[in-house]
């Protein structure tokens, strides 16, 4: 039961200091429970450095009665959660400070206990408390989360792309691609996320573990990965605007592969123009990506858009609004309108009907009679539609959102899109 378990949050804290202990045994507790090898104290020394400029709060689930003979100790929680604070690119480059989740675990035998809720839900509470609209999540499985009033609001796919003589992109260079050191990217990946993460709508502020993996600096054993490549896009006027890296996966892997790490691109020209540099590579016959968009320029831009083999879209960025009237306030619409909304939310942080009132793509929210709602809808189905990558047109027809008035839902289609397809390449 939840009285036989202290919640406990605490931050990293650097090595040799009171708490640093605590802290790696928790890090050994989240690789427990995502099936990961141990790593050495080094690299855990790493990462507990990355989490204290991420400002991470950790949070553990310990036993506080006696432990089994011969069981993990007391001191190993048995049930892990983590959040940091990110921007959140909502559209038209606005951005909303977010609560990201991540680091969910709960040990198979403390399973069934409330933990998860536990630890959700108080802080989810917090979060809202705190002044915060929004909190946000990527998830490992995908039937967990919707009872936390978490909907998914964007995707991804993994690509394959036929880089033999098929490749060919419609598409005549504006700037440059050049081979740089990997070691550039601890310096530069940021400063070309940053750019867009000011176009991106669905894009979130990158931890800093980010431009470790870019560059190569941290593989995925725990040591630099010198097999990283680096090229660099230079614009028109020779700035950096665009970056990939990526590794040959061997020549047992056949077609012959390169694998992209990280592609990020600030402008439709780098984007296509890093393609044609990876398609361009010698010896190497395709190309694979696991966190290519739905929406694709590249498939508009090849004369044989076959050369893409791509899995099904799959969710990548879920979110959960904490306050509809600050959240809904905070973005800007494609189209002016009233649109009433009745938001039901099974824990009560975010419940009440909502009246939404546009103009000029400017929004005011004030409380409106329950009688009076256009869209009945979850809060997580509001948190879907929130970036415009999931249609409410789409929702109603599922069952998700119930229309009190006819035309509500193609209504809500024509305010909420964003100025471009909303896309997420942060993970966490």
């Amino acid at each position: 039961m939840n009285g036989d378990y202290d919640i406990r949050r605490f931050q990293a804290v650097p090595k040799g200091e009171p708490g640093y202990a605590e802290a790696e045994t928790w890090v050994g507790a989240v690789r427990f429970g995502f099936h990961e090898s141990t790593r050495g104290p080094e690299h855990i020394e790493r990462i507990l450095d990355m989490y204290r400029a991420d400002r991470r709060v950790l949070t553990g689930a310990y036993q506080s009665g006696d432990v089994a003979t011969h069981a993990l100790p007391a001191d190993v929680p048995v049930a892990t959660f983590a959040t940091l604070r990110k921007n959140l690119n909502i559209g038209f480059g606005r951005q909303l400070e977010t609560q990201l989740v991540t680091a969910v675990t709960v040990r198979t035998s403390h399973r069934r206990r409330g933990l998860l809720r536990r630890m959700m839900t108080e802080d989810l509470l917090l979060a809202r408390n705190d002044g915060l609209a929004m909190a946000a999540l990527t998830a490992s499985e995908g039937s967990i989360y919707g009872r936390f009033g978490y909907g998914v609001a964007s995707f991804e796919r993994s690509v394959k792309v036929d880089t033999s003589a098929r490749f060919r992109l419609r598409h005549d260079p504006v700037g440059t691609v050049e081979v740089a050191d990997r070691k550039v990217l601890m310096d530069v990946a940021p400063e070309v996320f940053a750019k867009v993460q000011r176009l991106t709508p669905g894009s979130i502020d990158r931890q800093e573990v980010y431009r470790y993996l870019a560059s190569g600096e941290l593989g995925r054993d725990g040591k630099q990965d010198d097999a990283i490549k680096v090229a660099l896009h230079y614009g028109p006027r020779g700035d950096v605007d665009g970056y990939v890296s990526y590794k040959f996966l061997g020549w047992e892997t056949k077609p012959y592969t390169m694998e992209v790490v990280d592609l990020v691109a600030a402008t439709g020209a780098a984007y296509l123009e890093l393609w044609q540099f990876l398609g361009s590579i010698d010896l190497v016959e395709r190309v694979s990506w696991d966190e290519a968009p739905l929406d694709d320029p590249l498939a508009w831009a090849l004369e044989d858009p076959r050369c893409i083999e791509s899995s099904d879209g799959r969710d990548m960025l879920w979110l959960r609004i904490l306050d509809v009237g600050k959240a809904l306030a905070a973005r800007q619409y494609a189209a002016d309108g009233r649109l009433v909304l009745d938001v039901r939310d099974s824990l009560g942080l975010a419940a009440g009907t909502f009246a939404l009132e546009v103009s000029g793509g400017a929004a005011t929210v004030v409380a409106a009679p329950s009688s009076m709602a256009e869209l009945t809808l979850d809060v997580s189905a509001l948190s879907s539609i929130y970036l415009g990558a999931v249609c409410p047109v789409t929702l109603a027809a599922a069952g998700r959102i119930n229309e009190d008035k006819q035309g509500s839902a193609l209504k809500a289609r024509g305010m909420f899109p964003v100025e471009r397809s909303t896309h997420c390449l942060t993970h966490f």
